[in-house]
Parts: structure tokens; sequence; C-alpha cells
């Protein structure tokens, strides 16, 4: 019997070393070797095509096809991926434990019955994603399901049905036997993704694979995970709102900007269509603390609410704490509230949030920051009929930023009266703009004054 061979891999970044080191000498991370075995049996092929040679040729003479993308049913998964699935592409997808990953596919395949779909679970048995498929009331003929998480017999099944797109849920769970460590492991996870990987390339079929994460919040498995393949899409969602945001964190056939906003509810996720209707709710009476922000994702525009609690330290440090907002642009924009405008807020308790479970890193929404901080602050109500545009500067200047009539279409579609914006912003924009009133301001202090005087 042949003698097995081992080697150790580093579970963050797949560095491999002959023997066990406790620091990585790649991703400089403690304590994140581990011993798998590499030994390859003979004889195994490891996709069912063999890899024709190839000769170099002047990139002008590359012909390239006409391989249009694949539009879905689906305008928020189009709108992320840049207008469809590319041929031959494949799409890693990440995102907590329950927040819809699966569902979301599982959905996809239901929603296009003009493409067939292979669904590769290795997590549930056929009989849960149909009790799940039933709950979702959409049905579909060209959508086929697979309980498999070995390669060989996986790629068997895709050269008897030939599907137009395939969903492997998930790429932890699957192994191969060129391979001898356990599913799951960096090497294991690396050898079933290149099988998947050279398969949609020389069939050009898309291939999408659901991807866990760690405790860190980062996709399981060695990073060389994430550059093998072309898209990696990251679902995100809080699991006490109702709220699901589709990221692009990396995109070879489109921009990385875009946001895709789902809804979950008992039957599946529901697009939102208009996310500002339901991101902004309708108060009888103006509430202190409170201010509207026009932010963009990508080329989307969408208003969100910013709430502000501004009190007295009950102990002798004060505490800043931010939903949905960088901690430390809300330090850098508090001090600049007291160096340049002379508000005590050292002394002071201040707490953010964004509501719906929102995330921006939008600086546009730095106005609507400090006008929420200094309404809770004086306890006196903004104008619910007033939403802010720009970014504040160390100076306690109000700068410009960008898409600002994106920004203005949309306040002025929900039915705004007025929208704060830097005085440096194009002057093509005149003082009403879509039946909206457009106020330029200077300095923080002009921005108190047109507001509480």
């Amino acid at each position: 019997m042949a003698k097995l061979k081992r080697a150790f891999f580093c579970s963050n970044c797949g560095h491999q070393l002959s023997k066990w080191a406790g620091k990585c000498p790649t991703c400089q991370q403690w304590n994140t070797f581990v011993e798998e075995v590499i030994e390859r049996p003979k004889n195994v092929p490891s996709f069912t095509k063999e890899k024709s040679g190839s000769t170099p040729v002047l990139i002008q003479n590359v012909e390239q096809s006409k391989l249009s993308r694949i539009p879905l049913n689906d305008d928020e998964f189009n709108r992320v991926l840049g207008g469809g699935v590319v041929p031959g592409s494949m799409v890693l997808f990440g995102g907590e434990p329950g927040v819809g990953k699966s569902t979301l596919m599982l959905q996809l395949a239901l929603k296009n019955p003009q493409l067939s779909f292979l669904y590769v679970s290795g997590e549930e048995s056929d009989i849960q994603i149909k009790m799940r498929a039933d709950r979702m009331g959409v049905a579909s003929e060209q959508c086929y399901v697979v309980t498999e998480t070995f390669t060989p017999s996986i790629f068997k099944h895709i050269e008897n049905i030939k599907p137009d797109i395939i969903c492997v849920d998930s790429i932890q769970t699957l192994h191969s036997q060129n391979i001898e460590s356990s599913p799951g492991s960096v090497s294991q996870i690396r050898e079933c993704a290149s099988e998947f990987l050279k398969f949609a390339k020389k069939t050009n079929t898309p291939v999408f694979m659901i991807g866990h994460i760690t405790k860190e919040g980062q996709i399981a498995g060695p990073k060389l995970l994430e550059h093998m393949v072309d898209t990696v899409l990251q679902f995100e969602g809080d699991r006490n709102y109702i709220y699901r945001l589709l990221r692009t964190t990396k995109n070879r056939f489109g921009s990385t900007n875009e946001l895709g906003i789902y809804e979950m509810f008992s039957g599946g996720l529901r697009e939102v269509k208009n996310p500002s209707e339901l991101l902004i709710l309708s108060k009888d009476e103006a509430l202190s603390g409170v201010a509207i922000a026009a932010t963009v994702e990508g080329i989307r525009p969408f208003l969100i609410e910013i709430q502000a609690l501004v009190s007295s330290a009950a102990y002798g440090n004060p505490q800043r704490s931010a939903t949905g907002f960088d901690v430390k642009r809300l330090n850098m924009l508090l001090a600049v509230l007291e160096k340049r405008c002379g508000f005590k807020l050292s002394i002071k308790d201040v707490f953010l949030n964004i509501t719906g479970g929102i995330k921006t890193q939008d600086p546009s929404v730095d106005l609507a920051v400090i006008c929420a901080v200094l309404s809770s602050s004086e306890d006196l109500a903004i104008d619910q009929h007033i939403c802010f545009a720009a970014e504040v500067g160390l100076s306690g200047e109000i700068r410009t930023v960008s898409k600002i009539e994106q920004r203005i279409s949309e306040a002025a579609k929900l039915g705004f009266e007025k929208i704060v914006i830097s005085h440096y912003t194009d002057k093509s924009i005149g003082n009403k703009h879509d039946g909206i009133q457009v106020v330029r301001v200077k300095k923080i202090e002009d921005v108190f004054t047109l507001l509480f005087s």
C-alpha cells in the first residue's frame, strides 16, 4: 500500500507547507494551518472532457463569439449581475446562515421556465426542496433537482440533462476523488471549484455556487476561490428585518456598485421595485432626531431615514453607537460639529440608526447625519418635506456629491418639497428642479440657520 502524502494548508488563504507552522507566512494569520491528505489516485478523470491544446495567437486575431447575456425573470438579480448571466461564467454566492441564499437560488430556477436548471443540493433532500418549492407557489417543468455531493456523479447527470444553468448548494459539501481529504477542506474546495470552472468555460454553461461564510463574515475556504470565479455576490440582511440586500464584491462583466433589494415573506423573496417608499414611513407629526438622506447605490437612487439620539452621558465615558453607518465616520462628524460649530457633544451619548437594516458607505449621507444629531441635541424637529444630499468636510464645508440629478429626481418623485445640497454643485441645476426646491448651503452654520432659525 502506497504511503499517503500529507501537507498543511492555511484555512484562510490556502498556502501550503510541508510542516505545521503557527503563523501563515502569506496572510499573517495565526493557528490557521490544518493537515490534509494530498495523494492523488491514478487514472481518475477530474472532468469528462479532455483539455485541448492551444497555441499563442495575436490578440487582434482572436475571434470574439457573439454570446449575449442570459436575462432572468428577476430585475434585481439582473441589475446586480450587470444585465443578466454571462454564458460560461462562474458566480459565487455567499451570505449568513438563514439569510435566504438557497431560497433565492431555487426561486430563480422556478421563475425561469424558459431555461433548464439543474439544482445540485448537498445539504437538503429532494423532499425538503419540494416542500420549499410548494411554499413558494411557483412551478416549472424545466427545474431538475439532484441530491449529490460526488463530483464525477454530478457531471454524469449534467451530461445526460444538458441544463442551461447549474446551481450548486453548496461548494463546501462537494468532494472529488482526486483529493483524499474530507469535504469542506481547503484542498477539496479548491479542487471541486476548479472542476466546475473548467466545465463552465468549456461548455459556456453558467454555474452558481453557494458558499458558506466564516464567523468573521468571509466566504469559507481559501481566498483563491474568490479569485477563480468571475463574480462574487454577497447576500446580506438582519433576521430582525424583512429586507435582504444583494451586493457584488467582484464582477468581471459589470459594475460592483449595484444593489438589489428583496423583501422576505412566507412565500419566498419579493423584489423591491421602489425601496424609498418602504424605507421611509409617513408620520402624523414631526419628530426630533430624524432626517432623510438621498443616497445612490450604483446607478440606483433611493431615500433612507437617519435617526439620531443625543442624551447626557450616564457614565464617565460617553457612548458612540451606529447601526448601518461607520462609527469612525460618526466620530469624525461629531468632532467637526464641536470644533467648527461649538456644540458640546463630547460629554453626551450619541446613538445613530439607519432604518430598515440598511448599511451604507455613501458620503452623501453626512449632511443628514449631522442634521439628525443637531435635531436630537436641540430637541427641534426637522420639516418632514426636506431631504439632504451632501458630504461634510473637516473644515465644516458642505461638499458636492456625484449623481445629484438622480437624487433630486427621486426626492421629487416621493413628494419632498426641498432638498439641501452643496453650494458648489453644478450651477446648471437651478433653484427649481423636477418640481422640487433646491437649497444650496456652504457651511454647517448655514444648515443650522436654515432648519432651526
